[in-house]
């Protein structure tokens, strides 16, 4: 996943773009993609740092090493100390964060309009001088070490990573975030640098905003932190080679778990699909909420679970569509019955236009309400930058929702909810339990 921009040598090219959102965006002469979205109604401003990289681009004795430069960018910079970065950061009152997917590398804060000044140069300090110590380095091992740790005593956590990572069996689609305790342990100095220098570059890089701001203003701001970051075409090779996913049932037994975690999931589309708003709206039918089918069966009907829910998890080439659930050792044939059974219905009935019209409407509800912060708008804008290459106004996705008729929903069901696609991972205290293939099928 990289920004689709062209590089300019010598000017900065300013394009409007979607006035209706109040979003333009400027290309840097060193290639950064500066994005923003004037709310002029806010009293806040939110800015990220992209890089168009995440677990999925690393190699397998790396694996991890994005995750881990994400925590070191805060361990201090050339300028500032890890103490002095948290105390200017809680006297402007801001919050700065960062996360890491199996796509991209976020660091972001969000401050009052009056403090964008020195929140911007606290971002572009760590973004552009972290130092990676030795000491810090070997700190942060431990720390994430722990983490790991930490997740691996989660339950919910560890049900899903067992599943992708049998998923997507021998891809780096499948590998964790965080890395292993192996990788983790082998990170050195040159490995952090390495990484860091060919990946942190302004042409995988997009900086995006969204607030109580003025575009060229800011972008003047942000050309004066970024000028240093040296000019670069060079672009990360992304690993091209679509994932496949791999049919499996995985039972992993876990005798101090009282509840059996329960994760099915198919192969579903990509993050740019012209079907997506149909695959939302499939997901949000079958199990998007209270009113979903799966609830209403499991919880309400059956009482067999207190969670379950489905989510989707597309990415620029390929996805998931998947069912998590926890309940008891003995309800577990019951549940996966059920599951199956909601599966089959929603394959071979047409969704009734009542039960769409009210998955069309919360589906619009969730999309607007999630962009009324100026920290989501930011995302947003990103996101949309990277998998899209422009952007949507809400009116604009609501009308490509209310597009979907009935028979879309069936078709994709159709395609996606074949038995022999479906994978299945169960954790817990399983004793002799054993599902097969034809278990799943006769289910």
């Amino acid at each position: 996943m990289q920004p689709s921009v062209p590089v300019a040598e010598n000017a900065t090219l300013i394009t409007a773009s979607n006035p209706t959102r109040n979003i333009r965006k400027t290309l840097l002469p060193n290639g950064l993609l500066v994005l923003t979205e004037s709310m002029p109604h806010m009293r806040s401003v939110s800015m990220g740092v992209w890089i168009g990289t995440g677990s999925r681009d690393e190699s397998p004795e790396i694996n991890g090493i994005s995750h881990f430069v994400e925590h070191m960018v805060f361990k201090g910079t050339t300028s500032r100390s890890a103490q002095q970065i948290a105390r200017e950061v809680d006297a402007i009152g801001g919050n700065l964060d960062a996360f890491t997917g199996k796509e991209t590398i976020c660091f972001n804060v969000k401050v009052l309009d009056q403090n964008v000044v020195p929140a911007l140069d606290i971002l572009a300090d760590l973004v552009l001088h972290p130092t990676f110590t030795p000491e810090d380095i070997e700190r942060e091992k431990s720390v994430i070490l722990e983490e790991i740790k930490m997740d691996e005593d989660n339950p919910d956590y560890l049900v899903h990573e067992i599943f992708t990572q049998n998923f997507w069996k021998d891809d780096p689609l499948g590998r964790p975030i965080l890395g292993t305790t192996q990788t983790v342990s082998s990170f050195t100095q040159q490995t952090i640098f390495d990484f860091y220098a060919s990946h942190f570059t302004p042409a995988n890089m997009v900086f995006s905003a969204a607030g109580h701001l003025q575009h060229d203003e800011f972008v003047a701001l942000v050309e004066q932190q970024f000028r240093s970051l040296s000019s670069s075409q060079h672009l990360p090779a992304h690993r091209e080679a679509k994932p496949q996913a791999t049919p499996h049932i995985t039972l992993r037994n876990k005798k101090s778990l009282e509840q059996v975690q329960f994760c099915l999931g198919v192969p579903a589309l990509p993050v740019n699909d012209p079907r997506r708003y149909a695959a939302y709206l499939l997901n949000t039918i079958l199990g998007g909420g209270m009113s979903s089918r799966l609830f209403q069966t499991i919880r309400e009907e059956a009482g067999l679970a207190y969670s379950i829910y489905s989510e989707m998890n597309p990415f620029r080439d390929s996805g998931s569509l998947c069912v998590y659930a926890g309940t008891s050792t003995e309800k577990t044939p019951e549940m996966l019955r059920l599951v199956m059974g909601e599966l089959r219905r929603i394959q071979k009935e047409p969704v009734a236009e009542e039960e769409l019209t009210r998955a069309k409407n919360q589906l619009k509800g969730n999309i607007v309400l999630g962009l009324e912060s100026s920290s989501s708008r930011m995302a947003n804008l990103a996101r949309q930058q990277m998998y899209y290459g422009g952007f949507s106004t809400v009116d604009e996705i609501i009308e490509q929702i209310d597009a979907v008729a009935t028979g879309d929903i069936q078709t994709l069901a159709q395609e996606l909810f074949t038995s022999e696609r479906i994978a299945l991972t169960l954790l817990g205290n399983l004793g002799s339990m054993k599902i097969t293939r034809e278990d799943l099928i006769a289910a």
